[in-house]
């Protein structure tokens, strides 16, 4: 228990002064029989960034408010109060704006890497500059459940819900080599084009949705916290979208791409029934 006594006791030098000391035996001595109580000046504590003397203004924001949109509306504001600075003077924006913001340069910086490897081991993989373009136009579509899901949960698209829609793209696009590589086995093992593009998508469509599932199901225990909760949300709504129109968007594609027709399939394995005959 923590008890604390009026203002103006506080702030009374006589009140401090007849404040009781317990002693042992149960008796009290007042404290100025001990001690000499009186006002006086203390030098201050010079806090310093960058080594330069710096007064710190510190908020805290109201749930489901993002620092960089609260930045942005102050803006103006800010720079009006730092034009009426004495020379010498100077507003900075710090906190958590300006960590994201770094961070987010940081990422920025390796993205082009990361593309240029993940490019390189696609083409190695699929070997076909189409199957490529396949493989890559279905990952945008894990920004519709992206969208939706921070939406619904009222979640700040910031630098740690981009984090997870680049884990998310990730994702996607091991979802797809999966379906165009087996669809590239089914065709090289003698099936007509039609038939192999549908029996790749019911061949994967189970391990395509427990992988997927398992990975939003992981996100589970962190949806809740203030922190991983954009990441979990992004890549939980991103990836259940993206799943299943992979299996419907993709198969679509690739026949419409390379012309696919479900006729000539049927000819064609009507006529190899026959010859077999």
């Amino acid at each position: 228990m923590i008890a604390r006594s009026g203002g103006a006791e506080r702030t009374s030098l006589d009140t401090l002064r007849l404040l009781q000391l317990p002693l042992p035996g149960g008796r009290n001595l007042p404290l100025l029989d001990v001690a000499s109580l009186e006002y006086t000046l203390e030098q201050p504590i010079i806090w310093r960034r960058n080594r330069l003397p710096t007064i710190t203004v510190q908020a805290e924001l109201s749930s489901g408010i993002e620092p960089k949109t609260v930045t942005a509306q102050l803006a103006s504001k800010i720079a009006a109060f730092a034009r009426t600075m004495p020379m010498g003077y100077r507003v900075e924006t710090g906190g958590t704006a300006d960590a994201s913001a770094k961070g987010l340069g940081s990422v920025s910086a390796v993205v082009p890497v990361m593309i240029i490897l993940m490019v390189t081991i696609l083409m190695a993989q699929l070997q076909s500059f189409q199957r490529l373009f396949l493989v890559v136009s279905v990952a945008p579509l894990g920004l519709i459940g992206v969208v939706a899901a921070l939406l619904v949960s009222h979640m700040p698209l910031g630098f740690i819900a981009i984090l997870g829609i680049i884990a998310l793209t990730g994702m996607i696009i091991r979802n797809s080599v999966i379906l165009i590589d087996q669809i590239g086995q089914n065709t090289s093992a003698g099936q007509a084009a039609w038939d192999a593009v549908v029996n790749a998508t019911c061949h994967r469509l189970r391990p395509i949705l427990l992988t997927a599932a398992a990975a939003m199901l992981g996100m589970i225990p962190i949806a809740g916290e203030v922190f991983w909760g954009p990441m979990a949300f992004a890549i939980i709504g991103g990836l259940a979208s993206a799943t299943l129109l992979t299996l419907l968007f993709l198969p679509a594609l690739y026949v419409a791409w390379f012309r696919v027709s479900e006729r000539l399939s049927s000819i064609a394995s009507v006529g190899e029934s026959m010859a077999a005959k």
